[in-house]
């Protein structure tokens, strides 16, 4: 016999992926669908949590010796250590992504249960880990190359080799458009990226409090 909670993890929203390549300004776009009353779960965020976890750290240091201390995580290690070539990252993976996956499904259930139809789910590698399939629509976020570098050397320690690195580990942009439902090209001010927004949210039937009020 299903209980009301059992039963809750059954019902499954409208989901939108929301991705885009480092710096083009996916973050600004999470805050403006909070804004606009939609649930926005962050994919980072929960794999941060998921590595502070004793069994997570206990794996990525068997898989990678010498990035946790002290029972703590030292993330510039594990990037050395994790992104050095594509097997390494492989695995890094195949340690995180399920416990993340199942934290992020446990946080929809939740959403389902406050009345919830639409779910964001804001996932940096959407497209590279295959996970699409698993959306209604995906909204991409865009900019030009220049520009995000621009805007990441703005806010962080990364070089400019240290930025194109990390998009080389990406999907080429141009992919990414032809794999989005929409995309939101970043290039301008703000208020032209909420008007990009709020055309693709009435285009795609996402139902937002802010776009229906009452």
């Amino acid at each position: 016999m299903n209980t009301p909670s059992s039963r809750i993890h059954h019902l499954s929203p409208h989901r939108l992926g929301l991705t885009g390549s480092i710096g083009a300004g996916k973050s600004t776009v999470a805050a403006l669908l909070r804004e606009r009353g939609l649930t926005v779960l962050d994919a980072d965020a929960e794999a941060r949590k998921v590595t502070e976890e004793p069994q997570t750290l206990a794996q990525i240091e068997t898989a990678f010796p010498g990035t946790v201390k002290e029972g703590v995580l030292d993330r510039s290690a594990l990037a050395a250590a994790a992104f050095a070539d594509p097997e390494r990252t492989q695995i890094l993976n195949t340690i995180t992504h399920p416990r993340v996956r199942a934290r992020m499904a446990d946080l929809e259930a939740e959403a389902v249960a406050r009345g919830a139809t639409w779910v964001v789910q804001d996932i940096p590698l959407l497209f590279e880990s295959g996970q699409e399939k698993n959306f209604d629509a995906v909204l991409l976020v865009n900019a030009p190359l220049e520009v995000r570098i621009g805007r990441v050397m703005a806010r962080s320690n990364l070089s400019r080799e240290d930025i194109l690195a990390r998009d080389a580990r990406q999907l080429p942009a141009a992919e990414k458009r032809q794999r989005a439902t929409v995309t939101l090209e970043n290039g301008g001010d703000l208020a032209e990226l909420e008007q990009q927004l709020d055309t693709a949210l009435l285009q795609l039937g996402v139902k937002a409090p802010a776009l229906n009020p009452g």
